[in-house]
């Protein structure tokens, strides 16, 4: 078995809360978006963009967050809004994949959607190789127009997903898959 295939069955989501430093540097994250760049584009369109939430980055991105959750809901308990806040706050770098799809002549919207989906999984398997752990993660912010504003996205731009990176201070126990078998279809099969 090669590599590629062994580091594939070994991948895991590892929740932003169990991530610490270090993360990925300037050198290894360019790395990773590059790599991560390297997805299908029909029309290369580059139909994404990236948004690099690192250090100071972060605790702003966090503000922004916790102002948009306290200006949608007045009633919310301190409590309730520093967990918003939080969710920017705890891997040591997050980046956001922003799915720039547009009507195309030629492209449809949904191809260029699933390239951006296709970027975010080739990062995560990129991090994994480099020694890191991550996830993939929306929100209800992925898709509120204050905080993509804030995070300077234009009207047609998208959250595809968050991509936590960091170290793994803890990794979830490895779940059994459906057997693929139960998830297959076989086109003009004959039923027995």
């Amino acid at each position: 078995m090669t590599d590629t295939l062994s580091l594939l069955k070994q991948r895991r989501s590892v929740p932003p809360q169990s991530l610490a430093a270090p993360g990925p540097d300037a050198g290894q994250l360019e790395e990773l978006l590059t790599i991560a760049s390297r997805v299908p584009d029909h029309g290369k369109l580059v139909p994404w963009r990236f948004i690099v939430f690192a250090g100071e980055g972060r605790a702003k991105a966090a503000d922004v967050v916790a102002q948009a959750f306290r200006n949608s809901k007045p009633d919310a308990k301190p409590e309730q809004i520093e967990f918003e806040r939080n969710r920017l706050l705890q891997a040591p770098v997050i980046v956001a994949v922003v799915s720039r799809a547009a009507p195309h002549v030629k492209i449809p919207q949904w191809e260029q959607e699933l390239s951006a989906g296709a970027v975010c999984m080739t990062m995560l398997v990129a991090a994994q190789a480099m020694g890191f752990s991550g996830c993939w993660l929306t929100n209800w912010f992925s898709f509120d127009r204050s905080v993509l504003a804030s995070f300077g996205l234009a009207a047609e731009e998208r959250i595809a997903g968050f991509i936590h990176l960091g170290t793994a201070t803890a990794v979830p126990a490895d779940r059994e898959r459906p057997v693929l078998a139960a998830i297959v279809s076989h086109y003009g099969a004959s039923a027995s």
